[in-house]
Order: structure tokens, then C-alpha cells, then sequence
């Protein structure tokens, strides 16, 4: 039982160590508390009734504990969750909590097996799919880009032809008055467009005639 209870604490810590590398709340030390409570729990459920069971007519079934470990993780789970303003951050250091617990819980049930390759599974999404995640969603978010130009001198569809991509990627076109006459800012969204892209872009319309100041809104 010892070493059920040590193995899940190294194997909660392998976890633990990739959201400590990112900084957030729960890190090293909650992961591996998830992981040997859940691993306890486990082996009270197992084995933390054989007076009981040894008497005539009782039967329990040793499920039940680990059954509780796997709703009642939840509560852990959600306090890492956190709004700021629309994004919603934590989600993926909630479902490695949930994941750690059941860890344990196959750490304390004897899976050894299935606990390590779970352990490698987990650790190798948490660290292995962020790059390709970033790369994703770095492609698909907005880049904008503000104009202050000449009144009339850029329309949606000298845009495309100065960018080069399809009206799909064109999110917004949102044309107002300058704060001198004749003169209009214009705000440009992209959607799924890479960075470097934007740049050249924004070099090629800085060419057309009429525009004045091109700056590229960061976030």
C-alpha cells in the first residue's frame, strides 16, 4: 500500500511539474495531493472493510468510494477555472486535476500499468500539444490593422487586391470620420491570417496613395 500511495505521488508530481512550469495556481504540489488522496481513497475502498466484509451476510462494493472520488474532484477542479472578461482560462489545469485523480485511483487499485501509460498520455498532451495548439490558434484569431487615409481612397475591394487574400478572410471593414475633414479611419480585421502575412500587408497599403499612417493593433 506504501508503494501505491509513492507511486502516485510521482506520478501526480510528472503532472504537477508541466502546469509549475506554466505558473498556475495549482501546480507541483496540488497535483500530487489530488493524486495520493485519490490513490487512498482507492485503498480504503479496497481494502479498508475486510473485518466487515468477513461477517455473514455483508457485501460492499469497493466502487463506491472511487465512484465519489470521481464527481467530488469537481469542486477542486473548478476553482482553477477563471473568467477575465471573455476568456475563459484554467480549463486544462481542471481536467489534468481530474485526470491526476484518476491516476491515483488506478494507482491504488493495483493498475500499475494503465496508471503509468495514462501518466505518459497526459503528460505528452499537456506538453506536446501546446506548441501545436499556439501554431492553431495563432493562425486563427483576428489581426487588425488601423488606417488613417484620404476619404475614398481605400474600399473592401482595393483591400483584397493590396492583401492578396480572399473577402472570406476580410473579417472587418469598419470605415469612420477622421478627425480632420476629408480624412477617414478605417479598421481592418483578418481572420486566420499569420502575423508575418500582416506585416506585408500592411507594407503594401502603406504604397497606395492616399494613406497616410498604418499602425497594427497588438492582442
Amino acid at each position: 500500500m506504501i508503494g501505491r500511495l509513492a507511486l502516485a505521488a510521482v506520478l501526480g508530481s510528472i503532472i504537477g511539474l508541466e502546469r509549475e512550469r506554466l505558473l498556475w495556481a495549482a501546480g507541483l504540489r496540488t497535483h500530487m495531493l489530488v493524486c495520493v488522496g485519490a490513490c487512498l481513497f482507492m485503498l480504503v475502498s479496497s481494502f479498508g472493510f475486510a473485518d466487515v466484509v468477513a461477517h455473514d451476510h455483508v457485501v460492499l462494493d469497493p466502487s463506491r468510494v472511487a465512484a465519489q472520488v470521481v464527481s467530488g474532484i469537481g469542486f477542486l477542479g473548478a476553482g482553477t477555472i477563471l473568467l477575465r472578461g471573455e476568456v475563459v482560462r484554467g480549463l486544462t489545469t481542471a481536467a489534468s486535476l481530474w485526470a491526476v485523480a484518476a491516476i491515483g485511483l488506478a494507482s491504488g487499485g493495483g493498475l500499475y500499468v494503465p496508471a503509468l501509460a495514462a501518466t505518459a498520455i497526459v503528460f505528452a498532451i499537456l506538453a506536446g500539444m501546446k506548441p501545436i495548439e499556439e501554431r492553431w490558434r495563432d493562425r486563427a484569431q483576428s489581426r487588425v490593422l488601423r488606417v488613417s487615409a484620404q476619404a475614398g481612397c481605400l474600399t473592401l475591394d482595393t483591400v483584397q487586391e493590396a492583401s492578396g487574400q480572399p473577402l472570406s478572410r476580410i473579417k472587418q471593414f469598419v470605415v469612420q470620420p477622421g478627425p480632420q475633414e476629408g480624412r477617414e479611419d478605417i479598421r481592418i480585421a483578418f481572420a486566420r491570417l499569420p502575423a508575418g502575412q500582416l506585416s506585408e500587408i500592411a507594407g503594401r497599403l502603406r504604397t497606395r496613395p492616399g494613406v497616410e499612417s498604418i499602425e497594427i493593433e497588438e492582442g
